[in-house]
C-alpha cells in the first residue's frame, strides 16, 4: 500500500510540474513536493527534495512534461 501511495503522489507531482514554465519553477515545485512526500512516508526530506528537484528540472528534457 505504501508503494501505491508513493507512486500516486509522484504521478500527481509530475503532472502538476508540466504546468510550470521554466526549469527553475519546475525544480522548486519538485523539490517541495519531493520533501513533503518523503517526510510523509517516513523517508528523508532532504533526499526527497533532491530527487524531486532533479525530476522537476529534467522532466521536459526527458519529454515528460512539455
Amino acid at each position: 500500500m505504501k508503494t501505491v501511495k508513493i507512486a500516486g503522489l509522484l504521478t500527481c507531482a509530475l503532472a502538476l510540474s508540466g504546468c510550470l514554465n521554466t526549469d527553475t519553477e519546475r525544480g522548486l515545485a519538485g523539490a517541495a513536493g519531493g520533501a513533503v512526500i518523503a517526510d510523509a512516508t517516513g523517508g528523508s526530506a532532504l533526499t526527497g527534495a533532491l530527487i524531486g528537484g532533479a525530476a522537476g528540472v529534467f522532466c521536459d528534457d526527458a519529454g515528460i512534461c512539455r
